[in-house]
């Protein structure tokens, strides 16, 4: 198993050869363009201010905007991938004490995707209060938990003991994503719009917590798989939630939606075997009782079961989401194009091919990196000691 987690890194081209004629034999719809429904025709151009742009869900949000003739300007430090979006207007400063950049502007919407401290969101929405909107990125770990099934935007938010807290952790993520929420709408009222996705997905997503899934698959060989096949899975592709985000500026939407896609209800084995078909591996899927993986300690990213704490995680409600016109592309070019991301990491991108998330075993939880070839050995070992239960 660890040779064949070798020659992933080494098979980009018969990656591209092989994905490219499972693409074809699937339907997979390559027409649809990068951002997939493009949504109306000829929309009413607007300036577009956004906080941050430059990692992950900004760019894929800018380049939609563009593409649809807004005129977008970012704000941010300046230090990431500055080489991004020459012809944009750039200004530069930090959310914490720096907004002289903005003062004196107004934009027709602004996009709030760098937010996390309250007291820093609600100084640029002050700031910024003669704009037209204002749309905030939040989380569903806003919520006070994902326990029951299909939580809808009404369902409570979670509470911090001191809301002048600043440190981040993941215990104060999301009572402060929810007081980041509390500071736009106070400002903003009607003309606030709050977003809260799921798991973010796709190229460029460097957390590696979905991308582990098709990465994994891909590799081949046999893979041991937590719970059911019937398994819930949500994710919504970074592209498709860019996407969706200026559309819903366009047509003046406000209020508060989950975005957690995809538009279509998916499983642990329709996520598997997509990923599969696209890839062309050989993987052999070996479905493991919840029960024995947590007997073993070993740790899986976005996964979880029906029941516990985590229980509503993957069954979070969509209706208003979709309400808005929202469409997801298929999962299989998500799973390609991520892919072709992926293996198209260099060695300074990924020194030794590290992920930063996949399948762990204690004392390596969480995102310690970890090559493939290690966390295929973790597997080989679940499997053996899963055949031994017998």
């Amino acid at each position: 198993m660890a040779e064949q987690g070798k020659m992933l890194w080494q098979n980009r081209r018969d990656f591209l050869k092989t994905s490219a004629a499972a693409a074809g034999a699937l339907g997979l719809g390559f027409g649809c363009g990068p951002y997939g429904d493009a949504g109306g025709d000829d929309p009413a151009p607007m300036s577009i201010l956004v906080l941050g742009g430059t990692a992950f869900i900004g760019p894929h949000t800018v380049r939609y905007a563009v593409s649809r003739g807004h005129t977008v300007t970012l704000f941010n430090r300046g230090r990431t991938n500055t080489h991004l979006f020459p012809d944009l207007e750039k200004l530069v400063g930090d959310r914490d004490g720096d907004l002289a950049a903005l003062e004196g502007r107004r934009w027709d919407a602004v996009i709030d995707n760098s937010g996390f401290v309250p007291r820093l969101v609600r100084d640029s929405a002050t700031l910024l209060a003669d704009s037209g909107r204002y749309l905030f990125v939040s989380s569903i770990s806003a919520y006070k938990d994902l326990t029951p099934h299909g939580i809808t935007e009404d369902y409570e938010v979670g509470r911090i003991e001191d809301p002048t807290v600043e440190e981040v952790t993941g215990l104060t993520y999301g009572p402060l994503k929810a007081l980041c929420e509390e500071a736009v709408q106070e400002i903003f009222g009607e003309r606030a719009n709050i977003v809260r996705p799921g798991y973010i997905v796709g190229p460029g997503d460097n957390s590696d917590r979905w991308t582990y899934w098709p990465v994994r698959v891909a590799a081949g060989g046999d893979m041991a798989v937590p719970g059911t096949p019937e398994d819930p899975v949500q994710f919504i592709d970074a592209r498709d939630l860019g996407a969706w985000m200026v559309r819903m500026l366009e047509d003046e939407v406000g209020g508060v939606f989950n975005g957690v896609g995809p538009a279509e209800p998916v499983d642990m084995r329709q996520m598997l075997e997509a990923c599969r078909d696209v890839s062309g591996s050989d993987t052999a899927f070996h479905w493991i009782d919840a029960e024995f993986i947590e007997e073993q300690g070993a740790v899986y990213p976005i996964w979880n079961t029906t029941t516990g704490d985590w229980g509503g995680a993957h069954l979070v409600d969509v209706s208003r989401q979709l309400e808005t016109g929202y469409t997801s592309r298929p999962i299989t070019e998500t799973i390609r194009d991520t892919l072709e991301w992926w293996n198209g990491l260099s060695e300074d991108d990924r020194p030794g091919g590290v992920m930063r998330s996949g399948l762990r075993k204690p004392p390596d939880l969480a995102f310690a990196p970890a090559t493939m070839e290690a966390m295929m050995e973790v597997e080989a070992a679940l499997l053996e000691a899963w055949a031994a239960r017998g």
